[in-house]
């Protein structure tokens, strides 16, 4: 995982130096799990949420996006509306740390270099996402830590974004990721010797969304958008 936040940082600063326009910013927001514990809720933050991204505009169109975000989630089934998950009652929590790199379309033009000129615009992103978590079981009602393993996931975000000033972006945007895993919830684990420990639904993935706003700031020379 540093190996990968090196590399990162490096491809922000090697587009920095390009005619391009950048925006490097946060994410602040929430997140929900969606799986065998807790909540059925799509969109539900519980857990806090936080992030980096880095924008290259390649048009006002789309744009090649890479961030790092972080945050615990959780899911109880005290507090689902399903009654067999209510009357189990059990519970984790779980540690995400996340790399994601794709591109990200506007559906209406988002030149940044319209001074003075309110724009807004709907946005749609994917890519591929590669996260670090604990592997989870369960013995006894409660849940306990195994080790730490990683895996990718399919990131489907959907926001909408306008300048508020002249270098920098807000932006509210919900993103589910479906990942290539059924354990962050500790219902399926990987260790073989803990296969009588599995419960729920063995045929479906986890997934894990991130609620929240973003704030980036715009730099570096004005782009010419014409075809190369």
């Amino acid at each position: 995982m540093k190996k990968i936040l090196v590399l990162f940082f490096c491809l922000v600063f090697q587009n920095n130096l390009k005619a391009q326009i950048n925006e490097i910013g946060v994410f602040l927001g929430g997140s929900n799990f969606i799986g065998d514990v807790g909540k059925t809720n799509y969109i539900a933050p519980n857990e806090p949420a936080f992030g980096i991204l880095y924008k290259w505009n390649k048009s006002p169109r789309h744009s090649y996006r890479f961030s790092y975000m972080q945050s615990t989630i959780s899911g109880n089934d005290l507090d689902s509306e399903v009654p067999g998950r209510n009357l189990r009652g059990y519970k984790f929590k779980n540690n995400i740390k996340e790399l994601t790199a794709g591109m990200e379309f506007n559906f209406f033009d988002f030149n940044l270099h319209e001074l003075l000129k309110r724009k807004m615009t709907p946005y749609v992103f994917t890519g591929l996402s590669y996260f670090a978590y604990d592997e989870l079981y369960v013995i006894n009602g409660k849940t306990k830590e195994d080790y730490t393993e990683s895996t990718f996931a399919i990131p489907m975000i959907v926001g909408v974004k306008t300048n508020i000033s002249n270098h920098l972006v807000l932006g509210l945007e919900v993103g589910a990721r479906y990942t290539f895993t059924d354990n962050l919830d500790g219902s399926l684990p990987k260790n073989k010797n803990l296969a009588p420990l599995q419960f729920g639904n063995i045929n479906s993935k986890d997934w894990y969304v991130f609620t929240g706003f973003t704030l980036t700031y715009t730099f570096t020379e004005k782009p010419c958008y014409c075809a190369e």
